[in-house]
This record gives C-alpha cells, structure tokens and sequence, in this order.
C-alpha cells in the first residue's frame, strides 16, 4: 500500500506517469453523498486499498488499480476510479451525538451564509454579518443564563433555602440553613458561588469543544495558492484562497464567546450581592465594591460586543495570523472577574437571607428576548436591501431566509433553556408547592407553544392536500412516460405518489416563513404579557371570561408539558445514538447537511467538514493533473456534489479546464441555490460550468433532494440531462425479470445514462495540459 501512496501522490521520479499522457488516463473521482458508504460499495469490489489519506478521510482504489499510473496499456479505454470516503467527518463516533445540544448555534451559523446576492454593497454585506454574529453571542448568553438559572435561582437560592424542598434532596443538604444548621456554606452569596460551578464549567466545556473539534477537523490548510489574472472570485466567495480556512476568525470569536459565558455567570453571582449591598444602611465598603464590580462587568462586556463586531472573515488570503494577545487575555480577564465576584459574593453579610426569586433573572431573559427581536427585524430589513438591489427569483423567501432562520435558531435556543428549567423546577419541586420554579417570562413563552403547533398542523393539512392533487395530476404524466407498458393502477398511484411527496421540497420555504413569523409574533406577545402582568397566563387570566381563562390555563399547562417531553425525547435521542450506530448514522446525516459551512457566525457551532474535505479533494486533484497531465472526472452524488464543486472552484483555472464535473442527486440549485444565493446563486452556476471543461447532471422525478442546475439562457441543456425515469422498467421485462424498484434519490450508477454521461465527459477531455478552448470548441459544448 506504501508504494501505491507514493507512485499515485507523485506520479513517478519524473513527475508524469510513464506513458500517461500518450495513453490518455483518465481518473475519476467518485465523492459520496448524505449517510455515507463504504469504499468497497463505491468501487463495487470487496479488495480495496487507501491510497492517501487517514482514518477521518481518504481515498481509496480497488488492489488491482492501485498502480494503474504503471501500467497505462491495461487501463485504456476505461477511467480509473477513485473513492473518496468522507462520513467519519459527520458520523463517526457515539460522542458526536451531543452535538445535538449545539443546535441552536448551527441554525444560527447558517443564517450568515444565506443573505442574499450583492455586488457593491460591502458595508450592507458587512451590517448583516454584524448582526448575525450578534445574534449568535445572544444564543451563548442564553445558554449560559439558563444554566445559571437552573443551578443558582433553582437549586441554590430556592430549593437550597426551602428547608422541604432541601430535605427531599439530601445532597443539597450542605448548602441549606436549616438542614446545615447555619453551615458555613449555607450563607447565600456562598450557594451562588458553589452553585456557579455548574454554568462555568459549561463554558468551559464548551471552549475546549470549540478547540479540540477545530483542532481534528479546520485545522488542516487549503492549497496556498494565489489569485491568476484570468481568475475571477467576484461571483462566489467559495473560490477564495481563504474561504475554508478560518482560523482566525474562530479563535476571536471563541474567545469572545467564552468571555461573554464567564462574564454571565460572573454578573449572575456579583450582582446579586451588590444589590443586597446597595440597599440604605449598607456596609460603604461593600457597596463600593459591589458598584466597582459592576463597572468592571459593564466595561468587559463592551469589549466582548467590540471584539464580536470587528471585521469578520479574511476569505481573499489564506490567513494565518492568530490574534494571540486577544485570544489568551480576554477570556481570562474574564475569568479573573469571576473569581473577584465568587470572593465578592462570598463575603460574610449578616441579615441576607433567600427568599422569593433571585433578583434579575426574569429581567434578563426578558433582555434576551428583546435583544433577539430587535436584531431579527433589522437583519431582516437589511437582507430586504440586498435582495432587492439585485433580485433572484429563486431565492427562497426573497431573500428572507436568512433571518427566518435566524428567528428559529433563536426560538430553538429559547425552547431548549425553557425547557430545561422546567424539567429542573418540576424535579426539584416534588410536591408543586415549596419552591417559585423559573421566572414568568419562561412559562409565557410555554405558553404559546400549543398555538403554534396547531398553526403547524394546520399548514401541514395543507401541504398534504397540495400533494395529494398534485398526485392526480402525475397519475397522467406517469401514464405518459410508460406508454407501453400494460398498466398497473397500484404501481401507478406508488410512482404518482412518491413524485408527489418528492416536491413537498420545494416548500421547504413556505413552513419556514410561516413557522418563522409566528414565533416571532408569539414570542412578542409573551414578552409584553410577561412584563405588563408579572404573573402566569394562568394567573392573569383569572377572574376574566371563562373561556379565556380556560384556554390560558391549558395553553400553560400543556405548554409545559410538551416543553419538558421536547427536551426529554432530545436527550434520549441523544443518549440514543450513542449506544446505536443505525441512530448515529441518522444524527450524522443532519450533520451533513448543517455543518457544510465554516463557523462564521458562532465558534461553539458544530465543526466545519468542508474545511477538511475541499482541501482534501482540491489537492488531490491538483497534484493528480499536474502529475500525469490526464483527464479527470469528479463524480459527485447528493451532498458529494457540493463538495465536488467547492472544491473545483478552488482549483486554479488551469487545473480546472483539465476537470469534468458529473453531478447526480444534486441540491446544488434546488437547496443550496435557492437557501444560499450568494454563493450558489445563477451566476456563481454559471461561472462554474464556463470554467471546467465540462458539467452534466442526472436527476429524477422521484427525488426530494436533487434536481436540475436551472442555469439561465442557454446553459441550461448544456449541463441538465432530461430527467431519468424511475423506475428503469415500469412492468416484468427480459432485462428486468422482477418488479424494478423506485430508487428516488440512491443508486444512481444504476441507471444506463450514468454510464453513458460519463463516457461523454471523457471523450470530451484530452490529454496533456489543455490550451485556451478556440471559439468553435466552445459553441460545440451543446452537444456533449
């Protein structure tokens, strides 16, 4: 295997496979889709061998093709075929299923990359990222907050001091009054510091992920490589040196990050105090300390939001300076506050003594919430600018689906913290009567989540409804495409029905938009109800019409109900996938699927794959072009393709004319386009068909995920097949004795045309290092 390694890296001492030029040798690389495979069903052979690469990803070759650059006479005529094997990047292990807990900060992460296209509007385009990464430092805070308000306000300062609820939990016992006898550690400000290891030690964790999965997974360098005169990045920023390495940017903002979840604990357990101290009669020294405290958490958080809002992503140079003396001094000057504020509260203070809710936990949630509003609306206003200053008619939501997103990443984050404190306050409570439980804010925001699910519902009868005419009118069209065929009116409604389901894609938008603005909406009206009643819906809808205290008596009780199975079902899907690699499998398919982008807008977001794949196969088609001067082929099924062509954007130009790109299963445009049009859009499609030699995609009718490129004018038939009939055979034929199954969005090698597209992208190429395509080669590309 070692010799393999070295001839395929280097193509021989000379530097070109010997006879490879003359004999034509071809390559194709095939690169995987959504879930994952194994080399051995990619290559259709039991034998293979990993010819470069290590455990996370490689490429791999059957045993027989492993020297085939030596041996030029036997593989004439055919490619050689090339795995390359990425799913270990998105699924490997069990431990990657508490990934799911950083949900809200993925969904966020994707909110930067969907604005919409702009050309010369960098400080509109630099306004939007501002406010996405905002977005993201509320989602820490929350996180972080809801930890504090689970360990500080429910166990230390409201369990703790409850002497029932202290004794149902005896290792509480310690930090309890009455249980303790006036302990040492009973003292309050001496709960909220031991109760604030909890919350620290969640940044903590949350920092050393950041790094470590940074570390295994972005830390490897794209192809340094700078930018040729004929090179142009203007149409899509993936073609940038810098795009796939972000290291600089993800170490700042971690370390703002970071800072920002110490700086709340810190506020969390200082502030109570100070207020204790402020009040008339106060020790002075205390008090001057306490508002010293303030001004110091104050000025650090200022420094937090300033590092978030300096200039985001170096993407024009690979960019390999570290701002060490920001990335070191700032989490541990925050660091350094929460200790004075732990040696602050812990302060001896006669006459302090818990009872009701800790002071600042509803007004900070409340702040969050607005916060989060407030920077939704303008992203929204802001993306409203961009899209129409250059409109695309495919974009989702009309440019809208960044800060739609942005909303339910935000609402994730609030359901999860909610969802948390309920379960913990239920817990805690036993009987329902010796403790308060969460603020009121959270059980408002309970509240309306049964409203809007029944929206939910409601939406989704629709879209059932919208399938099921449209399933009628494929019951034609599949008629039409069998005309042959005796028909079978139960294999008929099965192709009718799949088709049909296959579009409810397409309305990906639609649930979205209205999911979106509804929680928005709702999410209001619980915030002005929480802040003008101070009390629960049910609370407040006493003594009012019946029915309107009836229906907010159900609202807040299933509402909490359904927010504590939420989070039950979430956990156990996680615990889930741990033990079971069929369940891990499934996780690491939403993985694929959310993790394709950098971490541009939160550093606690699940790692970037791509920034390990598109380096992986841009250098190897580079090195392999420039060694043998062949022709090469990347193949590329479902999320395989946007890997395939990210990394052949990355490709200088010269390599990339050597390049031939077979897309099959593609959500290139009808996902990727439509979700994330400044970097997918028409034109950054239409770039990358004029600069490879040659683009051509399969799809089905059948499939929710792919579809055709839809390039404008006369692109279009140039990469766009007809689509394929699924299935092959409609009825028992000599080559398809039994029923033919209905493949929708897998095994496309199955199918005839596969082959047959294949062998016109090879005939198309030539050997040896191309030169610039003359006018008639160029308007020739129509019949490939």
């Amino acid at each position: 295997m070692e010799r393999a390694q070295e001839h395929v890296s280097t193509g021989g001492a000379g530097g070109r496979g010997p006879g490879s030029e003359e004999a034509g040798a071809a390559l194709e690389l095939l690169v995987h889709g959504v879930g994952g495979t194994t080399p051995e069903q990619m290559l259709d052979d039991p034998r293979t061998v990993r010819i470069t690469g290590d455990d996370i990803a490689a490429v791999f070759r059957r045993a027989d093709d492993a020297d085939a650059e030596s041996r030029p006479a036997e593989h004439r005529g055919r490619p050689v075929p090339e795995a390359y094997v990425w799913c270990n990047l998105t699924s490997g292990n069990g431990t990657r299923a508490l990934w799911l807990l950083l949900l809200p900060f993925m969904v966020v992460n994707l909110a930067h990359w969907m604005r919409p296209t702009a050309r010369g509007r960098r400080r509109t385009v630099r306004l939007y990222g501002l406010l996405v990464r905002l977005a993201g430092l509320t989602l820490t805070v929350l996180l972080v907050a809801a930890a504090c308000e689970v360990a500080l306000e429910l166990a230390a300062w409201q369990c703790a001091g409850t002497r029932a609820c202290a004794e149902r939990h005896s290792w509480l016992g310690f930090l309890s009054p009455d249980v303790s006898e006036g302990g040492w550690w009973s003292r309050p400000g001496r709960r909220l510091v031991v109760a604030a290891l909890v919350p620290a030690a969640l940044t903590t964790l949350l920092w050393y992920l950041s790094h470590r999965t940074w570390s295994a997974y972005e830390s490897q360098e794209p192809m340094s490589r700078t930018a040729e005169p004929e090179e142009e990045t203007g149409r899509t920023a993936l073609g940038r040196p810098g795009f796939w390495y972000g290291r600089r940017l993800v170490a700042r903002l971690r370390a703002a990050h970071t800072a920002a979840g110490l700086l709340t604990v810190a506020a969390a357990v200082g502030t109570s105090a100070a207020r204790f101290d402020h009040r008339p009669g106060g020790p002075v020294l205390l008090d001057v300390l306490g508002r010293l405290l303030e001004a110091a958490l104050a000025a650090a958080a200022v420094g937090v939001v300033w590092v978030v809002c300096r200039r985001g992503r170096s993407e024009h140079r690979l960019d390999r300076e570290l701002d060490r003396h920001l990335v070191r001094r700032l989490p541990l000057t925050a660091l350094a506050l929460l200790v004075l504020a732990a040696v602050y509260a812990g302060w001896e203070r006669p006459g302090w003594q818990s009872s009701g809710r800790l002071v600042g936990g509803g007004t900070t949630f409340a702040g969050i919430a607005l916060a989060q509003g407030a920077l939704v609306i303008a992203l929204g206003v802001v993306a409203r600018v961009l899209h129409r200053a250059h409109p695309d008619r495919r974009a989702a939501m009309r440019g809208l689906g960044g800060p739609a997103v942005a909303m339910l990443a935000c609402a994730l984050g609030g359901v999860m913290s909610g969802g948390v404190s309920q379960r913990v306050a239920d817990w805690l409570d036993g009987t329902g009567s010796s403790i308060l439980g969460p603020p009121v804010l959270l059980t408002w925001q309970a509240s309306v989540i049964p409203p809007l699910i029944i929206l939910l519902l409601v939406l989704s009868g629709w879209l059932a409804r919208r399938a099921w005419l449209l399933r009628r009118l494929e019951l034609a069209a599949v008629e039409r495409d069998y005309p042959d065929e005796p028909q079978d009116a139960t294999r008929t409604r099965r192709i009718a029905r799949i088709r049909a389901m296959a579009t409810l894609t397409d309305r990906a938008p639609l649930l979205v938009a209205v999911t979106s603005a509804a929680t928005l909406l709702l999410g209001a009206a619980a915030l002005v109800g929480a802040m003008t009643t101070g009390r629960t819906p049910g609370e407040a809808a006493r003594h009012t019409y019946a029915v309107v205290e009836s229906a907010a008596e159900t609202a807040q009780a299933l509402g909490s109900w359904l927010i504590g199975l939420g989070f039950i079902l979430f956990v156990t899907w996680g615990r889930r996938a741990y033990k079971d690699p069929s369940a891990r499998r499934t996780i690491g398919i939403l993985w694929d699927v959310g993790t394709f982008w950098p971490r541009a807008a939160h550093p606690f977001a699940p790692p970037c794959y791509a920034e390990r794949a598109v380096p992986d196969l841009t250098w190897r088609m580079a090195t392999w072009t420039r060694a043998t001067g062949g022709r090469l082929v990347i193949s590329g099924h479902s999320q395989g393709s946007v890997l395939a062509a990210a990394a052949a954007w990355q490709l200088t130009p010269a390599v990339r004319k050597r390049v031939a790109l077979l897309t099959y299963g593609s959500p290139l445009e009808r996902l990727y386009g439509r979700w994330f049009p400044a970097h997918f859009g028409p034109a950054a499609l239409s770039a990358l068909h004029h600069d490879v030699d040659c683009w051509r995609n399969l799809y089905r009718p059948t499939d929710p995920i792919g579809g055709p490129v839809r390039l404008p004018g006369d692109c279009g038939p140039e990469v766009d097949r007809e689509a394929l009939k699924d299935p092959l055979a409609y009825g028992r034929t000599a080559r398809h004795p039994l029923p033919a199954p209905i493949l929708g969005h897998s095994d496309y090698q199955a199918d005839p045309a596969f082959a047959e597209e294949r062998e016109r992208l090879l005939g198309r190429l030539r050997p040896g290092v191309p030169v610039q395509q003359r006018p008639q080669e160029d308007s020739g590309r129509s019949s490939a």
